[in-house]
């Protein structure tokens, strides 16, 4: 019940910022295009409340079936439970694409879109759809607005994605449709409104409603991640692999570009999610204090993770171009420090880590799986030397960093 009501808090703050500038415009020319004989107060109610009813159905089915597919995902053996690895992973990208979708809302332009390639969003896509909807709009019939409105839900939107993922988290058909139609209700009262009335909220009202509306997307985030205890070892492996993918991002950008532009935000994402695992950590009644009483590699376990956590905060609090423009050279330096920072994180994984060798069981699979992290992160390093990439007779596909 709680998710639903941030769900529909999300609609409705957003409603006055992102809605009336995007789909406001959209309300009114379907408003427009009604001939005048109609334009009396209750039929325009009428009209409105149609095309929102259809607006919310749409957005019902979309969560159906993203609930659904999300259902069959996970309806087989141990996939279906409730600590299952798909749905902590699906609760791990959902929460951190929340996250990233709420400081977008919170700081426009401060953070990079989404790389998100959702079909609906194509151009072909979008100019039929708007195409079909402005040739039935000037076809008036009673049915007119409900299809409309219909057709209005399918319409790509940023700020919708927030409620998809949402809906995608819950792997429930019905609770999926559910997350939707709380969405859906929440921008009701703003797009009813635009229908039939004039605009009465100023823009810089509207603007501050649109980025409280970012700081309950983030809050959603945040209790996505920090919703169940097994989500202590995804947390942590999440926050080595993006750290890991930020280290390599630049040497390969000849071949990956893409990874360069968001290295930040896989760095601030994996800062997130060490903050997650340590807030797990908490909850399952880890002791600071006690440390010093545990066994010699476990004690260096927890502090290399302790460390880590401590050098990546100012990584994190200096991660956008007002602070790399301040430091001038000295961000680069200060950002160099990902590098222990990755090996003491590797070292407070394999240490520390039940499945490597920080159980009291050291198998034969333990051993392995140590060997194939140490391997993995010897690898990651190495890619950030060009005398590897020339050993390999690979050096034109380096690149090198910027003077």
């Amino acid at each position: 019940m709680l998710d639903l009501l941030l769900m529909a808090s999300l609609g409705f703050l957003g409603s006055f910022g992102h809605c009336l500038g995007m789909c406001g415009p959209i309300t009114v020319a379907f408003s427009l295009s009604q001939p005048d004989t109609e334009r009396d107060r209750w039929q325009q109610i009428g009209f409105h409340l149609l095309l929102n009813l259809g607006r919310l159905v749409s957005y019902a089915l979309v969560g159906l079936m993203i609930g659904a597919l999300g259902s069959v995902l996970v309806a087989s053996g141990q996939m279906a439970g409730i600590g299952s690895p798909l749905r902590r992973g699906v609760a791990l990208v959902t929460g951190l694409l929340l996250i990233w979708f709420g400081l977008a809302q919170i700081s426009p332009g401060q953070v990079p879109q989404v790389p998100l390639l959702n079909p609906m969003a194509q151009a072909s896509w979008h100019g039929r759809l708007s195409r079909a909807m402005q040739a039935l709009s000037l076809n008036p019939q009673r049915w007119t607005p409900l299809l409309l409105g219909l057709a209005w839900g399918l319409m790509p939107c940023g700020f919708l994605y927030a409620a998809q993922l949402k809906a995608a988290e819950t792997t429930n058909l019905w609770w999926g449709a559910a997350t939707m139609l709380a969405f859906g209700v929440g921008t009701l009262p703003m797009m009813l409104g635009v229908g039939v009335s004039t605009a009465w909220v100023s823009s810089d009202r509207r603007g501050q409603l649109f980025r409280l509306g970012g700081w309950i997307t983030l809050l959603i985030g945040i209790l996505t991640l920090l919703r169940g205890s097994d989500m202590v070892d995804f947390t942590g492996h999440g926050a080595l692999g993006l750290l890991l993918l930020a280290l390599i991002a630049r040497p390969l950008s000849r071949l990956w570009p893409a990874l360069l532009i968001y290295r930040r935000t896989l760095g601030v994402g994996a800062f997130v999610l060490s903050v997650a695992h340590v807030a797990h950590m908490v909850t399952m009644g880890w002791n600071l204090a006690a440390l010093p009483f545990l066994l010699p590699t476990l004690q260096l376990g927890g502090w290399t993770g302790i460390v880590a956590l401590g050098l990546m905060v100012p990584l994190a609090l200096t991660s956008f171009n007002r602070a790399q423009t301040r430091l001038g050279r000295g961000w680069r330096r200060l950002h160099l420090l990902s590098l222990p920072i990755f090996v003491l994180a590797v070292t407070h994984t394999l240490l520390l880590g039940s499945s490597y060798l920080g159980g009291f069981e050291r198998s034969t699979r333990h051993w392995l799986v140590a060997v194939a992290l140490v391997t993995l992160a010897l690898l990651a390093l190495l890619l950030r030397w060009r005398g590897f990439w020339a050993l390999l007779s690979l050096e034109k596909y380096y690149a090198p960093a910027k003077s």
